[in-house]
């Protein structure tokens, strides 16, 4: 029989996936290292388990110890696995900024999540770093893990994911392509691959608000370059241990805004459901790709999956609140830039003249026909013009009833402007809505057109 002692176990060998539809632009072969095929569905699994081994190994880490971690989630989830197997206890503090589901999911297996604020000094008492250094020093047997120094970090990458790269590429790689925040994805892996083609270009994603572009390149860490920023899972303003720049041919910053739209490119169009730091990954090689050739092997490794961001990044309000998603019209947009809201409309039972009288002092080409508060009809400026021309001499009398056509198609007043054309055509020139309080709107084709 084949099956794993325990979960641990399933940790690593994630396979290479091409490309296809968002690198049409990049000439090489383009392919993904998808680690949300590990069990905690994130590449922190690997150097959460390794920093786990190696502090059993110290004497660290005891029976019925704690683990105790500052993260973003993602390596937590690796921790929380590891210490569900081994019979641990888990604390960890994470920052306001990270995700709602990041926080349910690291609860819902066992762990204890404090919130710390994003807006302050890495040493500031109140930071996610700091509260995490102090829990260690006053909870007995416990162990702060503190992946953003601790050396195991890019060791599980050195001995797991730059292998599994050069032996799936066999070996061809030509550019590596990680978004960087502890450090260890990129330093490790790189590290390995230098080691086998120093050629191998190790190209680092990093985001604006972040310290590690300018520093690579000037030596000089620039408290100026450290702001706010929506990006989770890369970027800093520290320089971890972890980070080998030695390693790092290049820094690529990527904005808040094109890795969110590339994450959500990357679902539609590949079928790959990934977190936001893959997408400033994708984003990033694609301002690249003038460097690349058609003989080069591109692998991008990305961090975790989308299922984290779902209330984010893959939550439209959220997107257009941030400005990242141009709002679409509405059907309540456009009523409210009309100039005349007045709701006109006749009764089955009025004459056509009448009507046709009211079409004239409104200027308007169409009515519903109205029966009580229900639409039972609908008339419009060609059929009167029709009956009259038809009935020059015996017009006065005669009942709307007689004329009118089918009752316009009634819409929801949240309608997108992009699904009217479902509704509004040739033969139906204006729809109904219905506000919250009861009231009846039409809007016509004339309203559509003013408002675009």
């Amino acid at each position: 029989m084949e099956y794993c002692n325990n979960i641990l176990e399933t940790i690593g060998n994630t396979p290479l996936v091409k490309l296809n539809q968002v690198v049409k632009e990049i000439p090489a072969l383009v392919l993904m290292k998808v680690e949300t095929f590990n069990p905690g569905h994130s590449i922190k699994d690997r150097m959460a388990l390794k920093m786990v081994n190696d502090a059993e190994k110290r004497g660290d880490l005891k029976p019925g110890g704690t683990i105790i971690e500052c993260t973003s989630g993602n390596t937590g989830m690796g921790l929380a696995l590891a210490a569900a197997v081994r019979g641990y206890k888990c604390i960890f503090t994470t920052t306001d900024k990270q995700s709602k589901e990041k926080m349910d999911i690291l609860r819902a297996v066992g762990a204890e999540v404090i919130v710390c604020p994003t807006n302050v000094e890495a040493d500031d008492p109140r930071s996610y770093y700091s509260v995490a250094r102090r829990l260690s020093m006053e909870i007995p047997n416990s162990y702060w893990c503190n992946q953003y120094d601790n050396l195991s970090n890019r060791e599980a990458h050195y001995e797991t994911t730059g292998p599994e790269i050069w032996q799936q590429t066999d070996g061809k790689i030509t550019h590596l392509v990680v978004g960087v925040g502890t450090g260890g994805t990129v330093s490790g892996t790189g590290k390995y691959l230098k080691e086998k083609n120093p050629n191998i270009k190790i190209w680092g994603i990093d985001t604006y608000g972040s310290v590690f572009k300018k520093y690579h390149e000037t030596g000089e860490f620039d408290p100026k370059e450290i702001y706010p920023y929506i990006t989770e899972g890369i970027g800093e303003d520290i320089l971890p241990k972890n980070v080998d720049f030695s390693v790092i041919d290049y820094f690529e910053k990527v904005t808040d805004k094109d890795g969110a739209l590339m994450a959500r490119r990357l679902a539609r169009e590949e079928g790959l459901l990934l977190g936001y730091s893959a997408g400033s990954a994708v984003a990033g090689l694609l301002q690249l790709k003038e460097q690349l050739t058609k003989d080069d092997v591109v692998v991008v490794v990305i961090h975790d999956h989308g299922s984290r961001y779902v209330g984010k990044i893959y939550n439209d309000d959220w997107m257009r609140e941030r400005g990242f998603l141009e709002r679409e019209l509405s059907v309540k947009d456009i009523l409210a830039l009309k100039k005349n809201r007045q709701f006109i409309s006749v009764t089955a039972d009025d004459t056509v003249r009448q009507a046709f009288k009211l079409m004239k002092e409104h200027d308007i080409s169409q009515m519903p026909v109205m029966k009580g508060d229900e639409m039972v009809g609908s008339i419009t400026e060609t059929a009167v013009l029709s009956f009259l021309l038809e009935n020059p001499l015996d017009h006065s009398e005669k009942k709307v009833s007689d004329i009118m056509g089918s009752p316009f198609p009634v819409v929801s007043i949240d309608l997108p402007f992009s699904q009217l054309s479902k509704y509004v055509d040739r033969t139906i020139p204006a729809v109904m809505a219905q506000d919250k309080s009861g009231a009846l709107h039409i809007l016509t084709k004339y309203d559509i057109i003013q408002a675009v």
